[in-house]
Order: C-alpha cells, then sequence, then structure tokens
C-alpha cells in the first residue's frame, strides 16, 4: 500500500488556506515590498493617531500608564542587571521604548521595554565582545540597541513581517524556558550574598559549590523574604505588584537598620535627570563586525516576541493589527532606546497584558508608563538605592521561573518529532551553549522543518465515504480498478514538485491496472514552472500506459497559470472536470463498463451501486488487459461508408441492453459480451463483423475471442460509440422498450 508522507504546515487539509498571516496586511500576499510613496506613511503613524485621540480614552489610559509603571520600575531595573547594565540603563530603556514604541507600533497594549529574553541575550552578546569596563558595556549596549532598531526597521520598510511566522513556536518555547533557569541561575550568587567568576550555567553551579560556606545570612534572609513576600502577594491578588511593594520593603528595611555596613548589597544612588543623549560609535565597522550576529539574533527573538504578544492581545481586543507597522515601532524604539543611553528592548507580555486588564484603549496607555517611569526616575532617584541587590534577584528567580511553560513543553513533547527537535536544541543550546547561536540555530530549524514540510505535501489516494459526500484516505478500502484518485495536499513549488511526480510514479507502479488518474487540486494554492512540468510528466505517464489524466478543483490563478504556460493544451480542456459531476463524467465517458460488470467485484462510486454484475459463465482469462495488434480497426467514416456498400458488413454492439436501447448504430445487433462469452448463440457467419461498444475496449475483447474462435473476417469500430456520436453520425433508440422499463 502506499505512504505518501510529509504534511502541509498551517494548513486545515480540508479547505483551501491563504498564504498570507492573520495577524499581518494581506495585501502583503500581492505586494511583498513596500512602495516608496507608502514609506512615509509608515513613519507619521504618530500623526494618524493623535488625530484620531478621542478625549474619553485619556483616563483609561492616564490609569493603565500607571499601573503598568508601577510593574515597569521594578523589571526595567532588574532586566538592566541581567544583562550585568547599571540599573539606570534598564530605566532609561524603559522611559524611551515605552513612548516610541507605543507611537509608532500598530497596537494598542503592546508595552515596549526591557524583557528576560532580550537582557540575556544582550548580556551573552556582550560577554564575548572586547569590552573591557562598565563603561564600554553601555556604549556596546547602546550600539547592539541601535543595530537591533536598523534591522527591525528595514524588515518593516521591505514588508518582511510575514517572515516571522516562519519561526516556529517551539524555538520560543525553547529558549524562554532555557532563559528562565539560565537567569535562575545567573541570580543565585546575588540572592546568597557570594561572588562567582563563571558566566556560563556549568562555571556558576561549580563556583557556588567551592563558595557555599560563604553565604551571607543577612542578604539570603532579605532575598528569601522578597520571593516569599511577592509569592505571598500573588496568592491574596494577582494584581497586587508584589515585586514593588517587596523592593520598597527590602530598601526600607536596610535605610531603617543600616544595613550597607553589614554586607548587604545594595543598587546606589540612581542618576537623576532624563535619559542622557549619547552618540554611539556606529561607524565604527569593526565594532559592528564584532556584534552584528549576536544583533540579528537578538532582532529575532525580539520580532518574535513583540508580535506574538501583539497577536495574542489582539485576540482578546479584536484589534486587526499590521505587522510591518509593528516592525518600524520595535526598530524606532530601539535605535532610540541606543540614541538615549539604552539596551534592546521588546514587547513585554506580563505588561502588555497589565495594560490591556487596567483598561488602556490607545497606544497612549503604554507612552504614559514611559511618562511615569521619568517622573519616579526625577523624584525618587535617591531612595531608590538602598533597594538591595538580593531582592532584586529574588524578583527575577520568580520572574524568570514563571518563564518556564511546563504545560506548553509537555504539549510540544507529544506532538511532532520536529517540534520537539527544535525546542529540545534551543533549550539545551540556551544553557550550556552560546545563547545567540542556540537562537540562531532554533531559528534556522525552524526554517529547515518548514521547508521539508512544504516540500514533502502529503499525496494520498482517496475513496468516497460510506455516503458518498466526501472523498477520504481510507488504505482499508479497495479502489477502483480503473480510476485512481490522488489528493495533492500542499503545494507544486520547486521544493515540492519532485516529490509530488515521485509519489504518483510510485502509486502508478504499484496499481498499473488503474489506467486513469484523477487529480484533486483543492489544496494546491501555488504553482510553478517546476510543478507544470511534474504534471507533465506524470501526464506522460499515463498516456504511455494507454490512459489519461484528469485535473479537479483547480484554483482560478493556477488555471490561469497554466494556460499560460500551455500545460492546457497539452492535458487538453475536456480533462479539467469541475463541479460535483466529476466521477459521474469520467464513470459514463471515461471508465470501460466492461471492467465494471465482467471484472470488478467492488462497488466504489454511487454510479456503481445499480450497475450489473456478471461473473458467471464470463472468460475469466481476458482481464483489464486489452489484446494487442493484429485486429483490424475501421473509424466511424469507414465503417459508414461501408454501411452504404454493395457489401455490408453486420455490426455486432457488445455493449449491455441498456446501453444499446438508448443508442445505436442502425442495423447493429445486441450481443452483450457476457452473451458471446458464455457461448449461448453462435455470431453471423458468410459476411464481415465489425464489433461496437462504447469507447473500444469490450469490442477488441470480443473481435479477440471470435478470431480465436474461427471468426477471421472481423474488425472493430476504432473509439466505440463516443466516436461515432463525435462524428455526428445517426444512431437508433428503441424508444418503445425504453418506455416499457426495460431500461
Amino acid at each position: 500500500m502506499l505512504e505518501l508522507s510529509g504534511q502541509t504546515p498551517r494548513c486545515n487539509p480540508e479547505a483551501p488556506y491563504k498564504m498570507y498571516s492573520t495577524f499581518s496586511d494581506p495585501n502583503q500576499a500581492e505586494y511583498p515590498l513596500t512602495k516608496l510613496r507608502d514609506i512615509p506613511g509608515l513613519f507619521l503613524h504618530p500623526v494618524a493617531t493623535l488625530k484620531h485621540y478621542q478625549r474619553a480614552s485619556l483616563r483609561p489610559d492616564v490609569i493603565a500608564g500607571a499601573t503598568v509603571a508601577v510593574i515597569l520600575i521594578p523589571q526595567a531595573i532588574a532586566y538592566a542587571l541581567i544583562a550585568d547594565l547599571p540599573p539606570q540603563v534598564g530605566l532609561y530603556s524603559a522611559i524611551v521604548a515605552a513612548i516610541v514604541g507605543a507611537l509608532w507600533g500598530s497596537s494598542n497594549h503592546l508595552q515596549t521595554g526591557p524583557t528576560n529574553a532580550q537582557s540575556l541575550l544582550v548580556f551573552s552578546v556582550l560577554l564575548s565582545s572586547s569590552a573591557s569596563n562598565p563603561s564600554e558595556w553601555v556604549l556596546y549596549g547602546a550600539v547592539l540597541a541601535i543595530l537591533v532598531g536598523l534591522i527591525r526597521l528595514l524588515m518593516g520598510i521591505a514588508r518582511l513581517g510575514m517572515l516571522v511566522n516562519f519561526v516556529s513556536d517551539s524555538v520560543i518555547v525553547g529558549f524562554t524556558a532555557g532563559a528562565g533557569i539560565l537567569i535562575s541561575i545567573k541570580q543565585i550568587p546575588s540572592l546568597l550574598g557570594v561572588s562567582v567568576s563563571g558566566t556560563s550555567a556549568v562555571e556558576t553551579s561549580r563556583d557556588l559549590a567551592t563558595h557555599i560556606s560563604e553565604v551571607h545570612l543577612f542578604t539570603l534572609a532579605i532575598g528569601l523574604g522578597s520571593i516569599v513576600a511577592i509569592l505571598l502577594f500573588k496568592r491574596i491578588n494577582p494584581k497586587i505588584p508584589g515585586a514593588l511593594i517587596s523592593m520598597i520593603g527590602a530598601g526600607a528595611l536596610v535605610a531603617l537598620l543600616n544595613l550597607e555596613p553589614f554586607g548587604v548589597a545594595t543598587l546606589g544612588e540612581l542618576p537623576k535627570g532624563f535619559p542622557p543623549l549619547v552618540v554611539p560609535p556606529i561607524l565604527n565597522f569593526e565594532l559592528i563586525g564584532e556584534l552584528f550576529t549576536g544583533a540579528i539574533a537578538i532582532a529575532a527573538i525580539g520580532l518574535i516576541e513583540a508580535i506574538s504578544i501583539g497577536r495574542s492581545i489582539a485576540n482578546q481586543s479584536g484589534q486587526r493589527l499590521d505587522s510591518n507597522q509593528e516592525l518600524v515601532g520595535q526598530g524606532l524604539a530601539n535605535i532610540a532606546t541606543g540614541l538615549f543611553s539604552g539596551y534592546p528592548v521588546s514587547g513585554s507580555f506580563t505588561r502588555s497584558a497589565v495594560n490591556y486588564d487596567s483598561g488602556g484603549m490607545t497606544p497612549l496607555a503604554s507612552a504614559s508608563s514611559g511618562v511615569m517611569v521619568l517622573i519616579a526616575l526625577l523624584l525618587f532617584a535617591q531612595p531608590a538605592g538602598y533597594i538591595p541587590r538580593a531582592a532584586l534577584s529574588g524578583v527575577l528567580i520568580v520572574t524568570s521561573i514563571g518563564m518556564i511553560d511546563r504545560t506548553e513543553i509537555l504539549r510540544i513533547l507529544r506532538g511532532t518529532r520536529g517540534d520537539a527537535i527544535i525546542m529540545l536544541i534551543t533549550f539545551f543550546g540556551t544553557i550550556l551553549l552560546n545563547i545567540e547561536m542556540a537562537v540562531l540555530f532554533g531559528i534556522f530549524m525552524s526554517f529547515a522543518v518548514y521547508i521539508l514540510r512544504t516540500s514533502t505535501p502529503r499525496v494520498r489516494p482517496v475513496t468516497p465515504d460510506a455516503e458518498f459526500k466526501h472523498f477520504l484516505h481510507q488504505p482499508e478500502k479497495s479502489a477502483c480498478p480503473q480510476l485512481a484518485i490522488i489528493d495533492i495536499l500542499g503545494d507544486l513549488y520547486f521544493g515540492a514538485a519532485t516529490h509530488v511526480e515521485q509519489a504518483v510514479q510510485r502509486y502508478q507502479a504499484e496499481h498499473p491496472e488503474q489506467r486513469f488518474l484523477l487529480l484533486r487540486m483543492e489544496h494546491v494554492n501555488q504553482c510553478d514552472i517546476s510543478g507544470i512540468h511534474a504534471l507533465e510528466h506524470i501526464v506522460h505517464l499515463y498516456r504511455d500506459s494507454g490512459g489519461d489524466v484528469f485535473l479537479t478543483k483547480v484554483h482560478k490563478p493556477i488555471r490561469q497559470f497554466m494556460h499560460s504556460t500551455n500545460f492546457d493544451s497539452l492535458l487538453g480542456e475536456e480533462n479539467f472536470i469541475e463541479g460535483d459531476s466529476v466521477i459521474s463524467h469520467l464513470f459514463y465517458r471515461v471508465l470501460d463498463p466492461a471492467i465494471c460488470i465482467y471484472e470488478c467485484d467492488v462497488r466504489v462510486f454511487l454510479e456503481c451501486q445499480n450497475l450489473p454484475k456478471q461473473f458467471e459463465g464470463i472468460y475469466r482469462e481476458i482481464r483489464t488487459e486489452v489484446p494487442g495488434d493484429g485486429i483490424p480497426v475501421v473509424t466511424p467514416d469507414e465503417l459508414w461508408k461501408l454501411m452504404h456498400s454493395p457489401v455490408i458488413p453486420q455490426i455486432i454492439d457488445v455493449r449491455e441492453k441498456r446501453e444499446y436501447y438508448l443508442g445505436h448504430i442502425p442495423g447493429a445487433m445486441s450481443f452483450p459480451l457476457s452473451q458471446l462469452f458464455s457461448g449461448e448463440n453462435d455470431l453471423p457467419t458468410g459476411q464481415k463483423l465489425v464489433f461496437v461498444c462504447r469507447g473500444g475496449r469490450r469490442s477488441l475483447r470480443a473481435a479477440h475471442h471470435a478470431q480465436k474462435a474461427g471468426y477471421q473476417n472481423t474488425a472493430v469500430l476504432q473509439g466505440g460509440m463516443l466516436a461515432w456520436e463525435r462524428e455526428g453520425l445517426l444512431e437508433a433508440v428503441d424508444y418503445l422498450t425504453k418506455n416499457k422499463g426495460v431500461l
């Protein structure tokens, strides 16, 4: 039995699907690149936002922005520490990114700023760079933000937002879970109050084991207390800003008890003022080359992160998003952040969800959160310096453990092997290897799996269901001995054409008796010249075997492409059959009734159900094969002339009685094939015998049988009654018999 493997990603096999994402602008399918006149509109997006802003939205937007700011402040500080950057860098990034990302993005609720994943990637990239001191790390982080912003911005201008959809969710799940573990391990030294030199998970764990006796009890108590407080507030009411409260409480405790002299490490006083404008060495091509690979990884993960979050929130709000505008917003947010002493940013799911749940109505809600953080920095920079690092580590450990989506991991492991492999490689690569390379490798594998799946679409034989309403893949059910029906569940492009062609070739080799092939093209949405070549080879394969190929449910654009490439001329217009009558057409106009009546003991189609089956007394040696050369043929015109010549031949119609009564050649004798083979009556002698059937196969068998019985002056009507009808020659109809109900 044929097993034609592969599957079509992202496709309902029971219905045609569109090639563009529901998140993206559907015009991408027709216009892959932005026209020059459209580019200014991408940058003037804030004008449209402010122009249509309604005063009624101001109050809910400000309230939502203030709520988000309460969460954003501790996260911005904590995430900056993950990247091993000063806490003020996180606050600067939070201020600038929230404002720019909101005004130039397309989502009403996506909150842009520092995130766990981006911070960990930044740390990995900066760790492997040539930066040798904290000030260089800050400068390199700003350059990295600008590079990331430029990559995202160019993708938005080029309308490449839909590329994000081709990266498997397994990459995000694997990276996020690995990042959660890595961040937790990285924060344990600060939680314990010990110093370690290792940077990787393995090195940090090894150093912790050797310094476990140096644990600082005050620091550990503060860190564990923060964790307990956060978990307690979350249990009481998830909306309570437990992280902020625990940090304020820990800072107040340090200030009141004067714990700094006892070895409790704190943030130190934060610089007061607006984010400082800097000019990073963006034209230093050596530095750009050093950071570029990492920038690609950060840009890719950030894009997937932001667009996935935006799509998730939009599914709840009902907003339709433009992924390309979102790319522009994310790009400009990173560029602006880099120019104002920040580091790479992306969308935050937690803060975006809070923004939506708090009643934010427009992008100004997210922008106002940045303004709130700026006000807090101006007013509370000095007291924020008392916040202990152990408290921040506690916040990060709770947050990072929450990044591990155990439910989704189990779902992926129980799903397809490809998704599971991608997730596991990305997960372990994030923990044990170079993080940005693990991410890029996971993305590369996503594309590889996508290409593999689309290049091996399912090509499966189908048969009607029990009610004859749908065609299903039923390998246990017997197929028609004459007609193969094959569904192509995928596109016929250069990557898949060879697979489809070889699959059909294998099927034809396994079922050589099925001379006719019906290809169902309902799920083929794209076809290129390679696909046309594959179809041409399939047509030649079946026609060389004495059969033919028919197509049904061909989409209009593909039909037009087949016309422009002259494939329809090769196949023939009559071989394109649309509508629900395709089986009836083939059954009554193409298939050989002799096989249906005398040889086939299965009733595959609805049309077969009332067909008489005669197996007893039949010459069983003649099966589906038709006798070859040696039997003369006459064309309809030649037979017509013979019928009007002095020596008139005897026409023997070997079709069934019901076929004969519906229409036959005048003067023809009805001599069904079963009657001929059973020997019930003798054929006429003394004159030329011309055997006739519907298409020519039964008559060839009859003539072959007659020759073996000693009738040498025989011939066959070429093309049978179908050819006779095409020539418009006269037919006789027994109306009396028909009206008596014999038919």
